[in-house]
């Protein structure tokens, strides 16, 4: 008889983001009346740029004659975008990635939950808390994070990395060496970022632990402060320790196009064995290559006038993001993020636990965000607000959580 893989027990509940969308179908189900703001799910509202919308359809319509159809893309990527990424992105930042080390993909979301399959089975991973739950739950279903408790909503296998008020909620190297480090900067939730120096510690750490780095950079186009690196390989070292992932899914408007790429550099091997060949065998095994039509809308956000309207719509988000961390803070809020990040992260009221001020502000103000809790035990007592939603609705959301203070 067929057996079942048992990790996938363990996993508690449902994923977050799927609990919050019942919970305020449910909602909205009973109060057909009320009209609910959504700033929890971090999807993004804005339509795709004109420039990559002229680049789909060109491509579609090559798609459309004998003389100009492709079939399987190339599995790693068509190197006219691969060359794009590296010319427009690393060479403009200094760093030392060739298009080679590329690896274009449908998202960093499935990026970050396959990259495990190339460790041991018995690596150990750190994580930040609070956290991006792909992070964990994927290291679950491979069955490398022990047992879960319920009571401290901690996996026994976990080394968890606090990151909290006290300590401006950046991590601080753990006491127990970890095999794989995950680091997502900006953050995802917290909306806070680990700057130039505390990056290099990190780098210098992971260098002498024998450790990697999965650093997931899918927020970098929110970066407006100088000292916040766009990239890891920015830092010296970093070739030789750590993994980046890449997404078009918030800079460029792609969350319903789905594209995004992964950096191994060459230099990172266990022993004789290059990561990057195991990730290469990996990715031509599993994946047939993101497909033609959005290689080339990827190529357009590269692209003089592409770039001007991505940014402009990633300035967009920045208004609102100001606009939540501002009018939070004025209301009296305890308010983080929002300043390199489309994220804003703050402290539940009156001792509210995440999901009672989750159902608090649902039903008082109408407003849907992210209970902290759902992001790790570190998490408890604070919430995540995107600024994802339109501008007009960010002024209304504001103006009610104001309000909840009157």
């Amino acid at each position: 008889m067929f057996k079942i893989n048992e990790n996938y027990l363990k996993l508690p509940g449902s994923y977050l983001f799927s609990t919050i969308g019942k919970k305020v179908a449910a909602y909205q189900q009973a109060n057909p009346d009320k009209a609910v703001i959504r700033l929890g799910i971090g999807d993004v509202t804005l339509p795709i740029a004109p420039a990559v919308v002229e680049a789909i359809h060109r491509a579609a319509e090559e798609m459309g004659r004998a003389e100009t159809f492709h079939g399987y893309a190339p599995d790693l990527g068509y190197p006219f975008l691969r060359e794009a990424i590296v010319e427009k992105d690393y060479r403009a930042w200094g760093c030392p990635v060739e298009a080679d080390e590329i690896f274009v993909s449908d998202g960093a979301k499935s990026d970050c939950g396959n990259i495990q399959e190339i460790f041991s089975g018995d690596s150990r991973i750190a994580v930040c808390d609070p956290v991006y739950p792909v992070y964990v739950d994927s290291n679950v279903m491979a069955g490398r994070t022990g047992e879960y408790d319920e009571g401290t909503g901690m996996w026994s296998d976990v080394i968890y990395m606090p990151c909290t008020e006290e300590n401006g909620f950046s991590p601080e190297l753990p006491k127990e060496t970890p095999d794989l480090i995950y680091l997502c900067n900006p953050n995802n939730p917290t909306g806070t970022t680990l700057d130039r120096s505390q990056l290099k510690v990190w780098v210098d750490y992971a260098n002498r632990a024998g450790a990697v780095i999965l650093y997931d950079a899918a927020y970098e186009a929110y970066i407006s402060e100088p000292g916040v690196p766009h990239s890891i390989f920015e830092i010296e070292g970093a070739r030789t320790c750590a993994i980046e992932f890449r997404s078009f899914s918030k800079k460029a408007g792609f969350t319903g196009v789905r594209l995004g790429f992964t950096v191994v550099p060459k230099d990172l091997k266990c022993g004789d064995m290059s990561l990057h060949s195991l990730w290469a065998r990996r990715h031509g095994t599993k994946f047939n290559g993101a497909p033609y039509i959005e290689q080339r809308a990827g190529e357009a956000v590269y692209s003089e006038e592409g770039n001007r309207q991505v940014m402009e719509q990633v300035a967009y988000y920045m208004r609102n993001a100001r606009t939540i961390h501002e009018g939070l803070k004025e209301a009296g809020y305890s308010v983080y993020g929002g300043v390199n990040s489309p994220y804003i992260w703050l402290k539940t009221e009156n001792g509210m636990t995440s999901w009672e001020f989750f159902d608090y502000l649902l039903e008082q103000a109408n407003v849907v965000g992210t209970p902290g809790s759902g992001f790790g035990p570190s998490g408890e007592g604070y919430f995540r607000l995107t600024a994802f939603g339109t501008y007009e609705n960010t002024v209304k959301a504001v103006e009610r959580l104001k309000a909840l203070r009157q």
